[in-house]
Order: C-alpha cells, then sequence, then structure tokens
C-alpha cells in the first residue's frame, strides 16, 4: 500500500515548477560544456593541419559564443534556485514556527531554535553548489559514453575514476557521521548551558555561581571540539586521497591519449578532447565531493524537520464558535506537567456558573497551578474533559478562543516590546482599548509615570521594569478586550498596599461586569470578592462552596490548632 508523502515532500512539490526549470536549464548548460572539447579537437585535428586563419577565428568566436551562453544559463539557474528555495522558505515558515511552538508548549526542553536553523540550512543547500551536483550528475554518464566512443580504454579510465572517487565520498561521510553527530549533540547541550546561565545572571552574580557554570560549559564546548576535531581529520584524509584521485584521473587520461595518439587509434585533438571531456565528468563527483557536508548537514536538518512536523500536525480546521459567556466543567479531570508520569491533579469534577467569581486555596504543590493552566487549555487533560461553554476546551481554536480569556500567570512572562504592544497581547495596538484595559486594571497613571509613557519599551521578561509593574501589567493585559473568563495565579504575589488595592477593584469592577474570575491566592483579602472558594489538597478539591462557609471550615481547625497567645509568647 503506497504511503501519502509527508508533510515536508509536500512543500517541496510546491517548488516543482521551478525545480523542473532548473533541470532543463542543466540540460542545456550540460551540452554546451561539449564546446570546449569540440573546439580542441577541431583545433588540433583541422586548424593546426590547414594553418586557416579564418577557420581558427570563426571556431573561437563560435566557442566563445557558446561559453557565453552556457555561463548565462548557468546564472538563470542558480537565480531559479535561490528562488525556490526562498519559496519553500514561505512555505513552511510560519508552519515551522507554530510546530515548534506547540513542542515547546507540550514537551519543553531542548534547543528551542534548532528547527529554525535547519530551514536556513536546507535553503541555504538549495541555492548552493550541492545541489547542482544533482542536475549535472545524470549528464557524466553522456560524457563517459562520448569517451567510449573515443576509446575503451579512455571511457574505462573515467569510469573507474568516478567510482572510486565516489566510493571514497561515501567513505568520507561515514567516517564522519559518527563524530559529528556527537559534535551536534554537545554543541545543543553547552548552547543550552550558556542560554540557561545567562537568563539568570543576576542570580548567578549574586551566589557566586558563575564558575561552576563556567566549567560546565567548558566541558560541554571541549567535547564538541573533540568530536569536531575528530571528524575533521577524518574527513581530511579522505579529501586528500580524493585530490590525488582526481589528479592523476586527469594525468592518466592525458597519458593514455597520447600513447593511443601515437599508437594511431586516435587522433591528437581526440587526445585533448577526451582530458577535457573526463574533467566534465567527474565535476559533478567532484562538486558533491566538496558539498558532501552541506549535503549531509541538509539531509540531517530535513529528518528533523520531518520529525517535528509529524509530531505536531496542523490544527484541524474547525468551524467558529460563539462568543463564550464564561461556564466552566470539568469532567473527572487528571492531568500533568509536560512529561511527568505522576498526575498532579486527579478526578476533578466541578463547575463554574458563567458570572461567577470563584477563589482557589490550598498548600504548596497542591495542583492550583496546573488547574489554572487546565483552565485556560495550556495543558490538555490526560484523561476527562475540560468544558467552556459546553464545548470541549481543545476544539476551540486557538487563535479565536485567546481574546475570549484573561490569564494573568505566577511568572508574568511579558515579551520584548512596549507598554502598549504588550497590553495588546501583540496584536494591531487601539490605543483606545489599550487604555481603558490599563485603566480597569488601575495602571494608567503608573504607566503615564514611565519615561515614554506607552511607548516604553519593558525588555525581554519585563527587565525594565520592577516585579509590581510587571504583575500589574500583565493584568491589563490580562484584562484586555473584556475577556468573558479572567484566570489569575497569585496575582498580588509582588504588589504593595497601593498595587494590591487596585487589583481588588480590578476584580470587584470584572465580578460586576459579568466576567468568569477564578483566582488562585494565598492571601485572604483577595477571597473578600469572590462567591465561593475551592480547597484544593494533593491534587483533589477538598472542599468547595459559598466562600463564608468554606472559609469557616478551614480557619476553625487552624484557629483551635493555635497556642494561646501567653503560651506562644512567654515572659
Amino acid at each position: 500500500m503506497r504511503t501519502a508523502p509527508s508533510e515536508l515532500w509536500r512543500s517541496l512539490g510546491s517548488c516543482r515548477g521551478a525545480l523542473l526549470a532548473a533541470g532543463l536549464l542543466s540540460l542545456f548548460v550540460n551540452l554546451l560544456q561539449l564546446a570546449s572539447p569540440l573546439y580542441m579537437m577541431q583545433v588540433y585535428d583541422r586548424v593546426l593541419n590547414s594553418r586557416s586563419e579564418g577557420t581558427l577565428a570563426m571556431l573561437t568566436l563560435i566557442a566563445l559564443g557558446m561559453m557565453l551562453v552556457s555561463a548565462l544559463l548557468e546564472l538563470c539557474r542558480a537565480r531559479v534556485l535561490v528562488r525556490t528555495g526562498a519559496i519553500l522558505d514561505e512555505t513552511l515558515n510560519v508552519r515551522l514556527f507554530d510546530a515548534l511552538f506547540e513542542r515547546q508548549l507540550r514537551a519543553p526542553g531542548g534547543s528551542r531554535t534548532q528547527p529554525l536553523q535547519d530551514l536556513t540550512t536546507l535553503r541555504q543547500f538549495m541555492t548552493g553548489s550541492g545541489l547542482f551536483a544533482f542536475f549535472d550528475a545524470p549528464w557524466a554518464p553522456v560524457f563517459m559514453a562520448v569517451l567510449f566512443l573515443f576509446h575503451p580504454l579512455l571511457g574505462g579510465i573515467a569510469l573507474g575514476g568516478g567510482g572510486l572517487l565516489f566510493l571514497l565520498a561515501l567513505a568520507s561521510e561515514a567516517a564522519a557521521r559518527a563524530p559529528l553527530r556527537q559534535a551536534n549533540a554537545e554543541a545543543t547541550a553547552s548552547l543550552h548551558a550558556a542560554d540557561a546561565a545567562l537568563r539568570h545572571v543576576e542570580v548567578v552574580e549574586a551566589m557566586g555561581m558563575l564558575p561552576g557554570l563556567r566549567r560546565r560549559w567548558q566541558r560541554r564546548h571541549r567535547g564538541m571540539l573533540g568530536y569536531q576535531a575528530q571528524a575533521s581529520d577524518r574527513s581530511a584524509l579522505l579529501a586528500a586521497a580524493s585530490r590525488f584521485t582526481r589528479v592523476a584521473l586527469q594525468t592518466s587520461l592525458l597519458g593514455a591519449g597520447a600513447y593511443l595518439a601515437i599508437a594511431g587509434a586516435i587522433t591528437p585533438g581526440m587526445m585533448i578532447g577526451a582530458s577535457i571531456l573526463g574533467g566534465k565528468a567527474l565535476a559533478p563527483v567532484d562538486t558533491a565531493v566538496a558539498g558532501w557536508n552541506g549535503l549531509v548537514g541538509a539531509r540531517m536538518a530535513w529528518r528533523r524537520l520531518a520529525e517535528l512536523l509529524e509530531a505536531a500536525p496542523p490544527a484541524p480546521a474547525r468551524m467558529a464558535l460563539p462568543a463564550p459567556a464564561g461556564r466552566v466543567a470539568f469532567e473527572g479531570v487528571a492531568a500533568a506537567p509536560p512529561g511527568a508520569a505522576v498526575p498532579t491533579v486527579r478526578a476533578l469534577s466541578f463547575t463554574i456558573a458563567a458570572g461567577e467569581a470563584v477563589g482557589i486555596v490550598g498548600p504548596s504543590a497542591a495542583g492550583k497551578s496546573t488547574l489554572a493552566r487546565l483552565l485556560v487549555g495550556v495543558w490538555h487533560p490526560r484523561a476527562g474533559t475540560v468544558r467552556l461553554d459546553g464545548a470541549d476546551l481543545a476544539a476551540w481554536p486557538r487563535a479565536a478562543l485567546g481574546p475570549h480569556i484573561g490569564y494573568l500567570p505566577q511568572d508574568v512572562a511579558l515579551l520584548d516590546g512596549t507598554v502598549a504592544e504588550t497590553i495588546a497581547r501583540f496584536g494591531d495596538v487601539d490605543p483606545g482599548a489599550v487604555v481603558a484595559a490599563a485603566r480597569r486594571a488601575g495602571v494608567h497613571d503608573m504607566i503615564l509615570r514611565l519615561p515614554q509613557g506607552y511607548d516604553t519599551p519593558v525588555g525581554d521578561g519585563g527587565m525594565a521594569l520592577s516585579g509590581g509593574q510587571r504583575q500589574r501589567l500583565g493584568l491589563a493585559r490580562a484584562l484586555y478586550g473584556d475577556p468573558a473568563l479572567l484566570v489569575l495565579d497569585e496575582p498580588n504575589a509582588n504588589l504593595d498596599e497601593e498595587g494590591e488595592a487596585a487589583l481588588l477593584a480590578a476584580i470587584v469592577a470584572q465580578k460586576d461586569a459579568g466576567r468568569t474570575l477564578v483566582v488562585i491566592a494565598h492571601r485572604p483579602s483577595l477571597l473578600s470578592a469572590v462567591d465561593t472558594v475551592m480547597v484544593m489538597r494533593d491534587g483533589m478539591v477538598a472542599l468547595h462552596g459559598p466562600r463564608a462557609e468554606v472559609l469557616a471550615k478551614v480557619t476553625r481547625p487552624i484557629a483551635a490548632a493555635r497556642p494561646p497567645l501567653a503560651a506562644a509568647c512567654p515572659a
């Protein structure tokens, strides 16, 4: 049974017309390569005997004209392949970016930019000389056939030499394959170690962690250099053998041609033509050997891209759903962080009515943040279903669902951009909507005090702002567009009294506007604005009910267990 072509092959199929054009141009380029040996044969066999200067001039003009046309056709072929690489990049870049994002979301870790580098490697291979060998290789047998027509000895020398060069290229690839794979793995690990250290420079500097991290990076880096040196040594040895083979082959063809010319089996012109044709026949092999590392890199990049696209297939087209009112239902949900074996939440079954404000409390590692990620669709359940207005949350197209959800995680995760772009979620900046969101979050005055107001760059991770400013700006981003569902995970962790008062006012305003709110909090001050409270322990819902009843049950055992003040503080 014939399997369907992979997504990568289908993308390459979109370049079929350009590749066919490059193949047609290669046909004429290689036919015109015969101009040089034919010219030399005519000069040696006809012009030198006839001593006709007019014939020499005419032959020279014809040969130069053919060579000029060949050069122009090669230029056209190169331009076609450059544009073919651009077409392939344009076809794949958005899909690849989405697949990379999906992989990082579902299975964090590994190189975050390797697939983008792989696409660049593939495009550069298509625009480089390595691909020319594939278009020119079918013509090598044609040139060898002409050599056989000159004399079987000449054809046999060219055929044997070409086979030997090809075997040397295969041996070079086989010898370098393992160390190159190890070098790539060590390079990825060293870059990951360096990136981790640079992302946490303040902690590293404050606690003197740099020497240890530097040693770990150096260990990986030296390993990469060692494997690269091993691969380069092997490749250099075989490259030297390949160069010797090519020179020896050219010399052998010339020597054999001279011997046959002395014996009268061929003419002197055929001797020179055979030497030139031998070079033309071996040129594709020579090009392939020179670009072998590029071919190996392109092949590895192709395989990694194919694996990524297969592991993260495109989301199926779904019918647009009406804007949600904010009704949430968990039906027997169990979930765990990506890569974890043990679920952090299990057997979650509850409902949140549209417009209801719910507070979630519980000890550390109770599963509160996992619940928040399930609510906004960042993580998918391993069992059960999370529903929004009756529809499975996974069935909502993410681009369509995102504007209806406001999310403020513990790690605010601000991206590099201006304050206005950050609040607008990097979509088209609507000044009125941006200011409205800032006012609802109580940060409008704070933003106006920034150096450039709403045009102030926040820096990567919000490095230009304080922790409280980042959190309040994240709240404005969550409130942008009046989302129906608002999930706030420890939203007051870095806030002062003024910021917490603004946060509480924003929560009350959203509740009065009929928005569904889920607030994960440790401080009881935020719970005064919610309708119900959910207590989580060990990944399960221990209590869920009206705020006053649940808080009374939770605080009473704590108060009973607390020692009297006099006993706790002896004189």
